[in-house]
């Protein structure tokens, strides 16, 4: 219990002084968001009249405070974009975004963790090459191209997937339950709807998902060789242990504790990764938000935005921290 309230006040740590930088730059940045807000035909009363009900006529300790103050009582404030609670807004467009990274990363470590097992099992053979071959371009091709390219190929010349947006126009959403279309349309058993949201939601994932199945490759094939070069392994092999075994119950365990660093790193990457993607391909989620809140100088969307990433990256952190001390209890019990 005191390894986990270590790290939780860790991660609080992490988030003030988070919110304390994204304030301080979004205050910095050039431009007047409430004119951006009003068009350029708004008169200086008006614009005065919005920033006083918006408290940026206030001191910045104060602003601060009332975003803290806001943070702890569930208010973020107002979107100048969208003139509505961006706490409601967050709501409504973050099922999608977590609908997206948690495919993707399930899709990432379904794909990565068998590919690296392989070129590891099977180093300098035909299978090894390939694999490394995958790797290499997942990691070097940009997202932004990429996205472009599946898009361009697949979903315009092809036409075997939908090239934009989360469902049709005409079809109607599964019922509302947990926001992720994918889990709604099981939940109500509609086999035809779950077909047509995954296949709006394949293109966009596997774009997300390329260059983390790459890292998370690559990585757990140099653990799993250095693993593998060890006593134990040469003392096991020696004994006659089946080389399944071997490999999947203990190399394979002993070798993923550094995979696990770079999967939790990935779920805030996943969160934060899509602003690119979800543009590309209109997905309705905080990415897309992000960006036109970005486009528009709208600081408390931008706060809030930020935020939510920078919570999706240290609290993934701190369950990666957690499980390593599961996996390696000399982590855990280092300091007794």
């Amino acid at each position: 219990m005191r390894f986990i309230l270590r790290r939780v006040i860790e991660l609080a740590v992490v988030m003030f002084g988070l919110s304390v930088l994204i304030f301080v730059i979004s205050r910095v940045l050039p431009g007047d968001p409430v004119r951006f807000a009003l068009g350029p035909q708004a008169t200086e009363e008006q614009i005065a009249q919005l920033s006083r009900e918006m408290g940026l006529d206030q001191p910045l300790v104060v602003q601060y405070w009332r975003l803290i103050k806001g943070l702890f009582q569930g208010d973020l404030g107002v979107s100048l974009t969208t003139f509505r609670p961006i706490a409601g807004d967050l709501a409504t467009f973050l099922p999608a975004s977590l609908e997206l990274a948690l495919f993707s990363m399930g899709l990432a470590i379904l794909v990565g963790v068998p590919l690296g097992v392989m070129t590891a099992v099977y180093r300098n053979r035909s299978r090894d090459y390939i694999g490394r071959a995958l790797a290499f371009t997942g990691v070097a091709i940009p997202v932004f191209w990429l996205a472009l390219l599946v898009q361009a190929l697949l979903s315009f010349q092809w036409r075997i997937f939908p090239p934009l947006g989360r469902i049709d126009a005409d079809v109607r959403p599964p019922p509302h339950v947990t926001g992720s279309f994918l889990i709604d349309s099981l939940l109500v058993l509609d086999i035809g709807l779950l077909f047509h949201v995954l296949s709006f939601l394949i293109l966009p994932a596997v774009v997300l998902a390329a260059s983390p199945m790459a890292m998370i490759l690559r990585l757990l094939r140099a653990s799993m060789i250095d693993e593998m070069g060890k006593d134990y392994v040469l003392t096991a092999r020696a004994n006659g242990m089946p080389r399944n075994l071997l490999i999947h119950k203990y190399v394979l365990r002993n070798a993923f504790s550094a995979t696990l660093t770079i999967i939790g790193l990935l779920f805030g990457f996943f969160i934060g990764g899509a602003f690119i993607v979800e543009t590309v391909f209109s997905w309705p989620g905080i990415g897309r938000y992000g960006v036109r809140a970005l486009q528009f100088k709208d600081f408390n969307a931008i706060i809030a935005v930020t935020l939510l990433v920078g919570l999706a990256y240290a609290a993934a952190n701190t369950v990666v921290a957690v499980l390593y001390g599961w996996l390696d209890p000399r982590l855990r019990l280092g300091r007794r």
